[in-house]
């Protein structure tokens, strides 16, 4: 039997249509210091009551900033780009009844709908780790929506200020096409990257390309805010679909579409496996006490009867004292069952949902930081290269955006039955 669609199920229950939903990488469900209004780490797309989105329009060449006023006070969304000191081509936005547009960026200004800062990685407290100087653009990008099926949505890049505008000055990277339109690219760049075959177990990861402000696809540039743009890639399109990387230069977003979510594991279900492996009565095989993973709420305490592995082989113990070795690293511990040395560090369950690729159970810990979640989206995770700095990428757990190390970058765990 056929599961409902998205728009069925929406009739039944008389909800608006969800298109989707943003899920930040580096956080296990929640902030830290808990979700606040626009500023949580997942956020959902809803088709909304009246059509927000905007199409471009007229184009204007200004050589004159009282002219450029002139335009910019009509209260239309525009684009402008700065060609020179007496040059600026002005693109007129006017009202788009088919779409709803939806923009992201670091601004708390209203016309941003989900606030995103830069993530930390290991999940510390953004307090405690102040970022200097944020690498995510004030408004960053913007996602329009299709209002009808199959709502295909699609992302450009930057969006517009309180004043309604994208403002390209002289030194941004911008040109103008064949056909004659402006487009260009934000200081830092947006960039995405759609993995193959779609958020599943059998996904391979996609090359990550960069969107212009007009949402045409290119080759990455030489540095992440070098002035020489890459190449247009001409068969790759801007639409997102289910599973694709959104960088910011600060912050990776994933977005799942609604039928995507239908099939992912809920919360509930990610409560019942943990049950289920504390139901089984876990042991540590030396200290033979019972081992369980605390409740979803305190996911960022160490409890007593915590797992603990060494993630070089992936015994799973209880927490203890002996192991250490005087040639290794401060956190490796031999563990006492193969003698294997390596990092000893207490699990967690990775409680984000949107992460999963399938509902299995969670045996396999990610390393170096110990967050559990299924095999396959263990590994769909390790295998996925994530922008880092300027121009450097690796794989990252996607519950604390940690850089993974290791053999294979997540482990079996073994864990010991009761004995009794």
């Amino acid at each position: 039997m056929f599961s409902p669609s998205q728009e069925e199920l929406c009739a039944l229950n008389k909800e608006p249509v969800k298109y989707g939903e943003l899920v930040v990488l580096g956080y296990n469900g929640s902030l830290p210091n808990g979700d606040r209004g626009r500023r949580k780490s997942r956020f959902a797309l809803y088709k909304r009551s009246k059509a927000s989105g905007v199409k471009p329009s007229t184009v204007h060449v200004i050589s004159t900033p009282q002219a450029s006023k002139a335009i910019s006070s009509k209260g239309h969304h525009s684009i402008s780009y700065t060609l020179s000191r007496s040059q600026t081509v002005i693109v007129e936005y006017i009202h788009d009844k088919d779409t709803d547009m939806f923009q992201v960026g670091r601004s708390t200004e209203s016309p941003i709908d989900f606030v995103v800062t830069d993530t930390i990685s290991g999940n510390q407290n953004n307090d405690e780790a102040q970022i200097t100087q944020s690498t995510i653009s004030r408004f960053a990008c913007r996602i329009v929506c299709d209002r009808n099926p199959p709502y295909t949505a699609r992302i450009f890049a930057a969006g517009f200020d309180s004043s309604k505008n994208i403002f390209l000055g002289e030194k941004a990277a911008k040109w103008k096409n064949p056909d004659g339109h402006m487009d260009g690219l934000t200081t830092n760049g947006v960039l995405v990257m759609h993995p193959k075959g779609g958020f599943t177990e059998e996904s391979k990861p996609g090359v990550w390309r960069e969107i212009s402000v007009c949402g045409d696809v290119y080759t990455l540039r030489e540095t992440r805010s070098a002035q020489q743009r890459g190449k247009l890639v001409e068969n790759e399109t801007n639409i997102l679909q289910d599973g694709s990387l959104i960088d910011l230069c600060g912050a990776t977003l994933l977005w799942r579409t609604a039928d995507g979510l239908l099939h992912t594991p809920t919360q509930k279900h990610i409560e019942a496996l943990r049950q289920e492996i504390n139901a089984a009565r876990p042991q540590c095989p030396v200290g033979l006490n019972t081992l369980a993973f605390p409740s979803i709420n305190r996911k960022d305490v160490v409890e007593e009867k915590q797992p603990w592995a060494y993630l070089s082989c992936g015994h799973v113990h209880g927490y203890h004292n002996w192991g250490h070795r005087s040639d290794t690293e401060a956190n490796e511990r031999e563990c006492p069952m193969c003698r294997t040395v390596g990092p000893y560090v207490p699990l967690w369950l990775g409680c984000e949902a949107g992460f999963y690729v399938d509902a299995g159970p969670p045996t396999h810990a990610f390393s170096p930081c110990g967050h559990v979640c299924s095999e396959k989206s263990a590994k769909y995770w390790s295998q996925i290269p994530l922008p880092h700095g300027t121009h450097a990428f690796h794989p990252a757990c996607p519950f604390c955006a940690t850089q993974l190390s290791g053999e294979h970058n997540c482990v079996k765990l073994i864990f010991q039955g009761p004995i009794d």
